[in-house]
């Protein structure tokens, strides 16, 4: 038995040019591939998903399964790096925050099957899938950088922002296994945090980072995040008085 399609299915007779056909078939692979493991997914559902038979996937896509996942995989990843893209207008926090909104909700739309390409382990992973992921993660850090205005960042700062980029993969598992607890905009929230206590703390011991905290906090308002997380810190290390 097939699994129940979960986009409107298209009638096979319906005449398409060759890259309408094929990006019908990625949308239909696409959803799928959202909601289940690869291997829980088989050509028979998505052609039944595309309204299509089997033959005419396998036309498009002659290396079966396995070519057509590494496809929706790359089209995937290419919709995940465009979360990244943003105006560097505003305070950089601000736009930090837009990021992870698309981010998260791209997560959320693809909850399993996000979860089967960050975790590993799917028969389906390859040397190409485990390059496609590689690239978007190298992305987003680029990304990161360029917000905080480092076009050549040295081992320690470089360093940081893959920690991060490490840490908001790790919470978003994390977020998927809590049935997406705590709300969405609550897990942004403290992964802004996160970024800012990241590079607070190595400001301390490296003077590139010491330089990009003091340019971006030339940037930030009282009431943005780092403001508001400034007021929050203070009462709680006030403790540490004694230590200083």
């Amino acid at each position: 038995m097939t699994r129940a399609a979960t986009t409107p299915a298209t009638p096979a007779y319906r005449r398409l040019s060759v890259e309408q056909r094929r990006t019908q078939l990625l949308t239909a692979a696409l959803s799928l591939f959202a909601h289940h493991a690869p291997e829980e997914v088989s050509l028979d559902d998505v052609a039944e998903a595309a309204g299509v038979s089997r033959p005419l996937v396998y036309r498009y896509f002659p290396g079966g399964k396995q070519q057509l996942y590494e496809a929706a995989l790359r089209s995937a990843a290419d919709r995940l790096e465009l979360c990244f893209a943003e105006p560097a207008e505003g305070p950089p926090t601000e736009r930090l925050a837009r990021v992870l909104d698309r981010y998260l909700r791209f997560v959320d739309e693809h909850d399993a099957g996000f979860s089967a390409l960050l975790q590993g382990g799917s028969v389906a992973e390859t040397s190409r899938t485990t390059a496609i992921v590689d690239e978007v993660r190298r992305a987003a850090a680029e990304q990161i950088l360029v917000h905080l205005g480092v076009p050549d960042p040295g081992p320690r700062l470089r360093m940081m922002v893959r920690t991060w980029i490490a840490a908001v993969e790790a919470a978003s598992l994390i977020w998927l296994d809590e049935d997406k607890h705590p709300p969405a905009a609550e897990l942004r929230g403290w992964l802004v945090d996160h970024l800012v206590a990241l590079l607070t703390a190595t400001a301390a011991t490296d003077a590139q980072t010491e330089r990009v905290v003091a340019g971006l906090l030339a940037l930030e308002t009282a009431e943005g995040p780092v403001g508001t997380l400034a007021r929050r810190v203070v009462p709680v290390v006030g403790g540490a008085a004694h230590l200083l």
